[in-house]
């Protein structure tokens, strides 16, 4: 039989769904609240993410209970930069971490002067302006620097030593990471005379200006491909993957994921340890550390990956010496 419940009945029953999804929210909005920005896919950052879990939870910081984290995927699409970070300053979050991004990094640093910044970088934090010194950064940003574009050149060369016979190299840029589109050109450029190398240069920033920069790669018959060390770029692992094997054309990247999926080579440092430091670091601030104090971190571990079964798919031979250099080779 239906039973009639008058307004104050009513809200009596319902006072304990009501109340706990409101405590709930109010703890949760109690939480500090870190922004963590990077220029991935969000399904090719779900990895990373767990990295940065794993560092916070090397200073006793648990994701959900003592941290509410805000993960922001660009999938390349950094003129969202902007609007982010400003909403981040304007609710005046607990940390902004920006592990693997310069163009974020930056954006930061020049949108605010209090609010603490963990970045990841690919450049010198101190060339870029993010610290005043690696020992003692100084101001509100601290970090790790990656070296991507500080090893393009030894990239560049270790593609040499694998393409003997490989003489006009196509070199794929994001020009919306100016940064590290320009530090790569350079390098690059410093390093190619001496290893006898004409370069061309080609530009993407989406999926679709990729397939059409492959067109006009195909279109210049350039022998093999510099991926640029990018985070978009990076995430598109399974589409380069997919067109360097139609077109066989040997490509290097600085990510190894894309090497798991088909590309020749890779070489450059990790970037879950990056993650996973800037995680370190966060818990670190969020448990009262201070940015200015916190030295800024280098990498040291280099990893050589060559894809064997890729190579033997293109027909090359791949010298025993350099097989032996790699730090893993893909059967």
């Amino acid at each position: 039989m239906p039973v009639n419940l008058g307004r104050r009945e009513l809200i009596a029953a319902l006072g304990g769904a009501v109340a706990w999804p409101f405590a709930a929210r109010a703890q949760q909005a109690a939480m500090p609240v870190v922004a963590l920005i990077n220029a991935r896919r969000a399904d090719f950052g779900a990895a990373m993410a767990a990295e940065f879990r794993k560092g916070l939870s090397q200073t006793g910081v648990a994701e959900g209970k003592d941290v509410l984290v805000e993960y922001h995927w660009l999938d390349g699409h950094y003129e969202e930069l902007p609007t982010i970070i400003g909403d981040a300053v304007r609710r005046s979050v607990a940390v902004i971490a920006t592990p693997g991004s310069t163009p974020s990094a930056l954006a930061a640093k020049a949108a605010t002067a209090t609010i603490p910044i963990v970045f990841g970088v690919a450049e010198d934090p101190v060339a870029l302006g993010l610290v005043a010194s690696l020992a003692r950064p100084g101001a509100n940003a601290t970090g790790i620097n990656f070296f991507a574009s500080e090893i393009d050149a030894k990239r560049l060369g270790l593609m040499r030593e694998l393409l003997p016979k490989a003489n006009r190299f196509a070199v794929l840029v994001n020009p919306a990471n100016a940064p590290t589109a320009e530090a790569t050109s350079k390098a690059l450029k410093q390093a190619a005379p001496g290893l006898g190398l004409e370069l061309l240069f080609f530009s993407a920033s989406t999926p679709t200006e990729i397939d059409t920069a492959f067109a006009a790669i195909a279109g210049v018959r350039a022998d093999a491909l510099f991926i640029a060390p990018d985070g978009f770029l990076a995430s598109r692992a399974s589409q380069f993957a997919t067109l360097t094997a139609r077109d066989r054309l040997p490509a290097s990247i600085f990510s190894s994921e894309a090497v798991a999926v088909g590309l020749l080579m890779s070489y450059g440092t990790s970037i879950a340890d990056v993650f996973r430091q800037v995680g370190v670091y966060t818990g670190s601030i969020l448990k009262g550390a201070k940015p200015a104090e916190l030295p800024v971190l280098q990498s040291t571990k280099f990893e050589f990956i060559i894809n064997l079964q890729t190579a033997r798919s293109l027909g090359l031979d791949v010298p025993p010496t350099l097989l032996a250099r790699a730090d893993e080779v893909i059967e």
